[in-house]
């Protein structure tokens, strides 16, 4: 159990008349109508507290007569955010503000999106997805995977929709056409070990403490249990103000120094990396919305064909220097890696 839950637990018991963990009520069940299964509705717990969570009024409520928080659902899809330790705030949510996704994106950029070749290839993503799915599924029939920043399908995770007996709970701190529950990574509402893995693709550099969120996913892992996690390097910003943070290829490593890997390399390489600040050095020259749409779609169609050096260089040691991002696999255990044992494990070209 993690301290958050020891404490609070501990708080409700003392306080006394708080409900057991129970079976999840029909009132839950009306109240949550997306694609959230009973086995993970009995999960959830206050992501402020970590207590238990019953049906309230039109919302989901915290048991502990200490905290007592409540939190919206919103066409069926729970709102769970811890405000003092999220720089979103529920009302965003019951009000629909633009948070990550920009749902408010034009005509011309919504077409130049769908229509025009990218500038960057995820080379091993979908290969890297097989391998976790045939992990998952040796250690479990039936696993559960928490996919974190799963409001739209992540490029290869196909094969991981696929493998029917893997149960996906997609979370998201914006509302998408696959977003289950709006949850904040730095305190995820569920219990301990309620996962036999966690998925993170281009999530971690949108967060304001990745080591704090990684340490979530720790929590929340099975013994054993599996990470997988794409995060970029070499990329201009995107996402406005909700980027933060990005990390070398041994940065990465250092960030889940907890876990035990498996692989570990480069998603996107050098040839995107350039094409990334092409495109970037052309926007510099304006501030305009209707002028950036031109430019991405220019730079679009001058440097795609840059991302197939990629292809040559994914496992030349350079390419770990220079690359758009970087993917890491690894296992929960409890020994921490140190840093010593971290700078032995440079790849790079020096």
């Amino acid at each position: 159990m993690g301290c958050r839950d020891r404490v609070y637990h501990k708080m409700a018991g003392d306080a006394g008349g708080n409900e057991s963990h129970g079976p999840v009520t029909e009132g839950m069940r009306q109240l949550v109508t997306s694609a959230i299964s009973d086995a993970v509705l009995a999960l959830l717990r206050c992501p402020v507290c970590g207590d238990i969570l019953a049906a309230g009024d039109g919302c989901l409520r915290c048991v502990s007569f200490r905290c007592g928080c409540r939190f919206p659902v919103m066409d069926g899809i729970p709102v769970l955010i811890n405000e003092h330790q999220s720089v979103f705030t529920i009302d965003d949510f019951t009000q629909r503000r633009n948070t990550t996704l920009d749902l408010h994106r034009n005509r011309l950029e919504r077409t130049c999106a769908r229509l025009l070749p990218r500038v960057s290839a995820n080379l091993t993503g979908r290969r890297n997805y097989q391998r976790l799915v045939t992990l998952l599924l040796q250690q479990s029939a039936s696993p559960r995977v928490l996919v974190v920043g799963g409001s739209i399908l992540g490029e290869g995770m196909e094969v991981m929709v696929r493998a029917k007996s893997i149960e996906l709970v997609e979370t998201d701190v914006s509302f998408g056409p696959r977003t289950m529950l709006i949850c904040d990574a730095h305190s995820l509402p569920f219990d301990d070990a309620s996962f036999d893995g966690v998925v993170a693709q281009a999530v971690l550099e949108h967060v304001a403490d990745p080591v704090q969120c990684v340490e979530e996913f720790h929590r929340v892992l099975k013994e054993n249990g599996l990470v997988y996690a794409e995060t970029p390097f070499m990329v201009p910003v995107h996402m406005g103000r909700y980027d933060f943070t990005r990390f070398t290829h041994l940065g990465h490593r250092r960030l889940f120094r907890r876990y035990d890997e498996i692989d570990s390399g480069v998603v996107c390489g050098p040839g995107a990396a350039l094409a990334w600040c092409y495109q970037q050095f052309l926007l510099s020259f304006t501030s305009s919305r209707a002028c950036r749409a031109v430019i991405k779609a220019f730079a679009r169609i001058t440097s795609f064909y840059l991302k197939y050096f990629d292809w040559l260089l994914l496992h030349k040691p350079s390419a770990l220097d220079g690359a758009a991002g970087f993917y890491f696999l690894g296992r929960k255990t409890d020994r921490q890696l140190s840093d010593r044992e971290l700078l032995s494990m440079y790849r790079g070209a020096g």
